[in-house]
C-alpha cells in the first residue's frame, strides 16, 4: 500500500472507533455502529470489523455475521448510481424477472455488485409502491414505473 493512503486509513479506522464507541453503551449497539458507519463512508469497510468488534468486546466473526446477513450493509464502495429492482410479487407478474435477467446481463453485475467503471450499483428490494406501474425501479431516490428493457436502456444513457 502506498504511504499516500496511510494518513486516510488512519483517519478513518479513528472515525469508525469513534462511532462504535459513541454507541458503545447503547443496547444492541452493533446495528447502530454498522449503519452510522455505512452512512458515513457509504459501506462498511472491512478494517471497521475488528474495530467494533474490539469496542464492544465481540468476535470478529460475530460482527463480520451481521454485515454479511443484512443486504443493506455494503462491504464495497457503491457505484455513483445505485439501482433498486423491486421483487415483489405485483412487479414478478408484469414481467420484473425478465428485466432483472436483461439488467444483470447488461450490468455484468449480480445483486449488490458494482460495475467495473463504479457507475452502477444493483440492489433487489421488495416492494417500492409502484405495484399500479409494475414493474418498477428506482434509480437513487427516484422510482420508475412501467419499465421495459428499452426503457430501462433510456434511463441508464442519461448516465
Amino acid at each position: 500500500m502506498p504511504m499516500t493512503d496511510a494518513p486516510a486509513d488512519d483517519e478513518r479506522a479513528a472515525a469508525i472507533r469513534a462511532i462504535a464507541e459513541s454507541h458503545r453503551d447503547t443496547p444492541g449497539a452493533l446495528l447502530p455502529i454498522l449503519h452510522e458507519i455505512q452512512d458515513r463512508f457509504g459501506f462498511v469497510p472491512d478494517s471497521a470489523v475488528p474495530i467494533a468488534a474490539d469496542v464492544l468486546n465481540l468476535s470478529r466473526a460475530e460482527v463480520h455475521g451481521v454485515v454479511g446477513f443484512y443486504h443493506l450493509f455494503r462491504s464495497t464502495p457503491p457505484g455513483r448510481r445505485t439501482i433498486y429492482l423491486c421483487r415483489a410479487e405485483a412487479c414478478q407478474a408484469m414481467g420484473a424477472r425478465d428485466l432483472e435477467d436483461y439488467l444483470k446481463r447488461k450490468l455484468g453485475i449480480d445483486f449488490h455488485g458494482t460495475t467495473a467503471d463504479q457507475k452502477f450499483s444493483l440492489e433487489p428490494v421488495y416492494c417500492l409502491g409502484n405495484c399500479a406501474c409494475s414493474p418498477a425501479i428506482m434509480i437513487d431516490e427516484t422510482v420508475h414505473g412501467r419499465i421495459t428493457s428499452a426503457r430501462l436502456d433510456a434511463l441508464l444513457e442519461n448516465d
